[in-house]
């Protein structure tokens, strides 16, 4: 059972092949195996990196290590995150940012808060050294445990469409602490120090959290992909911050 969930979370939040035969019903469930996808994205990522740096600058190496994984994941949190930038950037009310998080278009918010979060990616990525590819596989995987953590406090927002909120998975204490153990172990990794990095990522989601519940009663499936996007920009911001004391 446990192994079905963790196929079916690869085979809907990367391009992973996996058997055809998979019960997709279940996979509201599987979300909990996303900071163990977010080992295996973090780990090609890295490699990527690792490689690339042996032949180009750190930042063509960090650049190419970006693309990779946006290609391993199909941009899926990328694309979440776009969508908030427009919805709540252009929406003034529920209804309207709903819709506007819907729509399959970018607009200028979502195209500027892309180019800001893959600025702040590249330049803090290419400054870390040899250390880049590490903090690359732990921030894919610390990083997927903010989407559960809403999904554990809020209500899914998008209470007109019963269909999407009857398969919606609010996962208990139990899931939030096997993804915890899960997402936090890649930090043995780095040293013992980083765990502070936790904090203020825990913190921001938090924030972001209140601020969806504030103006949407809740989240959807693009503020869960914004907000894993905003707590891999905010470990690094903070690691990197870290460095200088450690």
């Amino acid at each position: 059972m446990q192994l079905t969930l963790l196929l079916l979370a690869l085979g809907f939040y990367t391009r992973v092949p996996v058997p055809k035969q998979q019960d997709y019903n279940q996979l509201p469930k599987a979300t909990v195996y996303l900071p163990v996808v977010g080992w295996l994205v973090g780990a090609v990522t890295a490699l990527s990196c690792y490689l690339a740096d042996a032949i180009w600058p750190s930042p063509v190496a960090v650049i190419l290590a970006l693309s990779v994984g946006i290609f391993l994941t199909g941009a899926f949190h990328e694309d979440g995150f776009a969508d908030v930038c427009d919805g709540f950037g252009g929406g003034y009310t529920k209804t309207r940012i709903l819709a506007i998080m819907k729509d399959s278009y970018i607009g200028v918010y979502g195209t500027v808060g892309l180019i800001v979060l893959f600025a702040l990616k590249i330049s803090l990525l290419s400054t870390q050294g040899q250390s880049a590819p590490l903090l690359l596989f732990v921030g894919h995987s610390l990083s997927r445990l903010p989407p559960l953590l809403l999904m554990h406090r809020y209500e899914y927002a998008r209470v007109d469409n019963s269909k999407v909120a009857a398969v919606v998975y609010k996962p208990n204490t139990q899931d939030v602490l096997f993804a915890s153990v899960c997402a936090v172990a890649p930090m043995l990794c780095l040293p013992l120090g980083c765990l502070v990095a936790v904090i203020p990522m825990y913190l921001v989601n938090s924030l972001l959290g209140r601020y969806f519940y504030r103006h949407i009663g809740g989240y959807t499936g693009d503020c869960l992909g914004a907000s894993q996007q905003v707590a891999e920009v905010v470990f690094y911001l903070s690691v990197s911050a870290l460095w200088t004391f450690i």
